[in-house]
């Protein structure tokens, strides 16, 4: 009777910690640019080795410009970050996947596209969103930097065990209802907070007939509801993801994968510490209008008036519409908008690209809307080009940029300027996440490139049926 998560959470442990924590052992460790600097200082600094660096893959994404990488990075901040990562990979003997290198990326889009990340693995990063990773059905979760340190050192580390949670959606998602809008929707249900202390196993019809892209969409926003991490039982639609990818089992070795990894599931009687059932046709598109992720909206509904908000919550509630601009009661739809952004791990994948050049196929880009197109990996862009998406976006007037976080944050050149509205496909809307003074309302592919080619914020569906 027990959980995926315990399986793969006891399958790890080194050992109990009397009225401590468990020292968990951890199969992959990724690290970028951002968060690893000072681990490795702390390890010269006490003359330490990695314990198992073929366990450790090395990518700069967040402080990556998306465009002209092959040139020195302008921001001298940015570049000695990304220059370190460099530095410090060499030095330890770990794999570095440096800018313009084929396999350069946003990280957690890397990972499950190379077969990096496998079924059964612990995999930790310095970074909230390496939940995306569980999609494989691993237990995938942010770190610390000393804890980066301690993963550098040992190949273990020192956790608490979360609670399980099960989270279970079924039906039939509706018309131009993606995997976001799934996250979206559980995240105003649940809030930022609703998940706190649980690892969430994401269960029922909707999860198994997501595909692979909307399945790491939808691990990647566990933390947004304050989860530890949000992982999918691996199936079919995991092996066939992941055969024939580069670091993926072969021959004999694969069969053998596949048959351990197919007892990777819940049992029948298995016991969680929380269960929440939701029903497909409650979802529709959805976009955000406050400033963390749990304050969102189906799209063709009103922002809730002030009597609807909880008395603790009210204060926080007028701050936020006051911030993005918006009052109580308003429809957003119509709303113009100045910047598009398709990218980040949350939503810079094939399908993601795919979705998006479904909508504006046809159409032309909106004057006045800036549009970011940003590949999760230069994987990505060669699927783009390779199926002939970059034509299609060309002749409505995007253009395709280089890979990296891009405008999901603002610690590289593609910020929006203060009080200008982005439609973002990225996973945080808080007060000046893209920018200073930048208003971000967060959506999926499609209602991204809806309002792209309308200008103004637009419900997908309408123009499907153009």
């Amino acid at each position: 009777m027990n959980t995926l998560f315990d399986k793969i959470w006891d399958k790890h442990v080194v050992q109990m910690i009397s009225d401590g924590p468990t020292q968990l052992y951890i199969d992959r460790l990724y690290c970028h640019e951002v968060t690893s600097p000072q681990a490795f200082d702390g390890m010269r600094a006490r003359g330490l080795k990695c314990f198992r660096p073929q366990q450790i893959i090395c990518m700069p994404d967040h402080n990556t410009p998306t465009h002209d990488q092959d040139k020195p990075i302008a921001d001298p901040i940015s570049k000695k970050q990304v220059d370190a990562l460099k530095k410090n990979a060499e030095d330890f003997g770990l794999t570095h996947y440096g800018m313009m290198d084929p396999s350069n990326g946003i990280i957690h889009v890397v990972g499950p596209e190379k077969g990096l990340s496998l079924p059964g693995m612990t995999i930790v990063c310095g970074d909230s969103h390496t939940s995306t990773h569980g999609a494989m059905g691993a237990v995938a979760f942010g770190i610390g930097t000393s804890e980066v340190e301690m993963v550098l050192a040992s190949q273990c580390i020192l956790q608490q065990k979360p609670k399980s949670m099960r989270i279970t959606i079924n039906g039939k998602l509706g018309k131009c209802v993606s995997a976001k809008d799934v996250a979206l929707y559980l995240m105003s249900q649940l809030s930022t907070s609703g998940a706190t202390g649980y690892f969430v196993e994401y269960a029922g019809d909707v999860v198994r007939n997501m595909s692979m892209e909307g399945r790491l969409t939808l691990c990647n926003l566990s933390i947004e509801m304050g989860a530890r991490g949000g992982f999918v039982a691996p199936d079919e639609t995991t092996f066939a993801y992941l055969k024939g990818r580069e670091y993926a089992p072969k021959g004999e070795e694969w069969d053998k994968c596949v048959a351990y990894w197919k007892t990777l599931k819940s049992d029948d009687d298995a016991v969680f510490d929380k269960e929440m059932v939701f029903d497909a046709r409650d979802i529709e598109p959805r976009i955000t209008y406050g400033t963390n992720p749990g304050m969102g909206i189906g799209i063709s509904e009103c922002i809730p008036n002030l009597s609807e908000i909880e008395e603790t919550g009210k204060a926080g509630f007028k701050k936020a519409l006051d911030y993005m601009g918006f009052a109580a009661g308003q429809r957003l739809l119509g709303h113009p908008v100045d910047y598009v952004f398709l990218g980040a791990c949350t939503n810079g994948r094939i399908e993601d690209f795919r979705a998006f050049a479904s909508v504006v196929k046809g159409r032309k880009k909106a004057d006045g809307v800036v549009a970011w197109l940003v590949p999760g990996s230069w994987s990505v862009e060669r699927q783009i080009r390779e199926e002939g998406l970059d034509v299609v976006l060309k002749e409505a007037g995007f253009d395709i940029r280089q890979p990296g976080c891009s405008a999901c944050l603002a610690m590289n050149d593609d910020k929006i300027p203060a009080g200008k509205y982005a439609v973002s496909t990225s996973n945080r809307n808080f007060e000046g996440r893209q920018g200073p003074g930048a208003r971000t309302i967060l959506a999926s592919p499609l209602v991204a490139a809806a309002a792209a080619v309308t200008g103004v914020i637009t419900d997908p569906r309408v123009l499907d049926e153009m």
